[in-house]
């Protein structure tokens, strides 16, 4: 593998991860309820969001609280779990897709808000749902390379405005079975918050340390999976295999420099039941391994596989194996191995 798809940080470890679920619970049998309707008009049965994609349920937020408030709420979380002071923190980095305007960045508000210092950087950084991996990527470089002690990384993911505004589509009496497929991506995903802190190794030993990974592009399919501010388009098959076959290629490169096949946890995005299955099969991982947040939340984006370990963080025993893997539409995949 060339340039710098390898990457092993020195001395950096996870401090602390913190979720927050967003309180509406919405059903899948409610979506299916609103575009009933449709599915019979174009020759479509209800029940895919439950039954193929094994979403029950997603969470949205209570209006007047959003993907933003969540994000410093779980910040907050990670600070105080973390047991650091907040103005030694020299990174803040926001990783979430969600956003309500284009600038400034939702990272100034999170600084602001925390009481960070004036000399801590924050910004955005977005690369769809592998955002929160690629973010601890760059922290574990500052810290590497002693220019901070502590970085805090969050993500707050709102679902409500683009579900709301995709049902009203898809229940309109114009609608298509091509809309419904397409756009049908919109409806499997989620809203909640996550945050984690990340300081140096050396100085924290009960922290979680990361060992190193592997990043790999496929950027020919950007146009497999497009959102907006409104709705999600989506070839859900071709993103499928075009997303298994990436996997299997970074696996094979991977192998050279770390082994894997025997992780103690499998953090992987959570798309669909589908997804994560075809995942296992392809790369020959134990599914008893791999936590699963997408029944009950949906597909939380780039906060998903922050969300998943942070929940099962308490059942990890020290010395545990932990492979985080973020995969973003693009596409984009890195795998990221923890000593927990």
């Amino acid at each position: 593998m060339n340039g710098n798809a390898i990457f092993r940080p020195q001395d950096t470890a996870v401090l602390s991860i913190t979720a927050v679920d967003a309180p509406v619970v919405k059903t899948s049998a409610e979506f299916d309820e609103i575009i009933g309707d449709s599915y019979g008009r174009n020759g479509l049965r209800p029940g895919m969001l439950a039954a193929l994609a094994g979403i029950s349920e997603r969470r949205w937020w209570d209006e007047g609280y959003d993907f933003v408030d969540g994000a410093i709420d779980a910040g907050r979380a990670a600070i105080a779990e973390a047991g650091i002071d907040h103005e030694r923190i020299g990174l803040v980095v926001n990783t979430s897709v969600s956003r309500s305007y284009l600038e400034p960045s939702i990272a100034v508000r999170v600084h602001h808000e925390l009481g960070l210092a004036t000399s801590c950087l924050n910004f955005d950084l977005t690369n769809a749902c592998l955002g929160f991996v690629n973010g601890m990527q760059l922290a574990a470089t500052l810290i590497d390379a002693g220019q901070i002690d502590y970085a805090l990384i969050v993500d707050g993911e709102g679902s409500r405005v683009p579900q709301e505004n995709t049902l009203a589509h898809l229940s309109s009496a114009d609608a298509t079975a091509e809309d419904i497929l397409t756009q049908f991506a919109t409806l499997t995903l989620g809203s909640g918050a996550a945050a984690m802190v990340l300081g140096r190794a050396s100085a924290h030993p009960e922290g979680h340390r990361l060992v190193g990974g592997v990043s790999r592009a496929a950027s020919h399919h950007h146009e497999l999976c497009v959102g907006d501010f409104d709705k999600m388009s989506t070839d859900a098959q071709g993103l499928l295999v075009a997303g298994m076959s990436l996997a299997e290629d970074l696996w094979k490169d991977a192998a050279g420099e770390f082994d894997w096949s025997d992780m103690d946890r499998y953090i992987v995005h959570q798309v669909s039941r589908v997804h994560t299955s075809k995942t296992a099969e392809a790369l020959g991982i134990d599914k008893d391994r791999i936590p699963l947040t997408f029944p009950t939340l949906g597909n939380v984006g780039p906060a998903a596989v922050a969300i998943t370990l942070a929940k099962e963080a308490a059942a990890l025993q020290r010395g545990d194996r932990v492979l985080m893997m973020g995969i973003g539409s693009g596409l984009n995949m890195t795998c990221l191995e923890l000593a927990w």
